[in-house]
């Protein structure tokens, strides 16, 4: 900081580096929310198989028990929800289990892949159960960042019966640090970014 300080001064020395420095601001702004934004993102656990398979939110409508109709987002790759986690096992085994094609489940337009028929049945029996909160994108991201980020099936917590998905592990590490608080504000920011 010391470094960057001292430059600033000597570029407010000179009258014609004052325009530079304006510049020179709006790249470091730039820069420094793509690192914000960057280090929720990272997942240094799982990559991506191709280039065109990149996530994306997929919006649909969802009945509530007052008749209306709301939109919800739910991560998904390729339309498979949730990297293609057994949501059900993280209740079951009480760890991350990839699904299988074998057994899938088609709900809020993508599908859900399960490790058993019988993960399946109980994930379309009841998928509001089983389904992780803000539509399996990163809860602390939801939350801290006000943005939707793709998650690492191996970052994850069952918080009051609800499952909670995260970046990357060292973005779970900053959830645990306060979940309560981070449930309550995600709570707050996902009617807006559900829609």
């Amino acid at each position: 900081m010391k470094i960057f300080n001292r430059i600033v001064s000597l570029l407010l020395a000179s009258r014609r580096a004052r325009k530079s420095l304006r510049s020179i601001a709006l790249v470091v702004s730039a820069l420094g929310l793509a690192i914000a934004v960057n280090a929720c993102a990272t997942n240094p656990t799982v990559e991506q198989s191709s280039a065109n398979s990149s996530p994306v939110a997929q919006t649909q409508p969802v009945s509530d028990s007052a008749s209306e109709t709301a939109a919800t987002k739910t991560y998904a790759e390729d339309g498979i929800a949730i990297s293609g986690a057994d949501a059900v096992a993280y209740f079951t085994e009480e760890t991350y289990v990839p699904g299988s094609s074998d057994y899938t489940h088609d709900w809020q337009g993508t599908t859900w892949q399960f490790s058993s028929a019988e993960n399946r049945d109980l994930f379309a029996a009841n998928p509001e159960q089983y389904a992780p909160e803000y539509g399996g994108f990163c809860a602390w991201a939801v939350a801290e960042k006000n943005t939707l980020v793709p998650t690492d099936p191996n970052a994850w917590s069952v918080v009051d019966s609800k499952l909670y998905l995260n970046a990357n592990q060292r973005v779970q590490d900053n959830w645990v640090k306060d979940i309560q608080g981070f449930i309550a504000q995600a709570n707050d920011n996902w009617p807006t970014l559900a829609q």
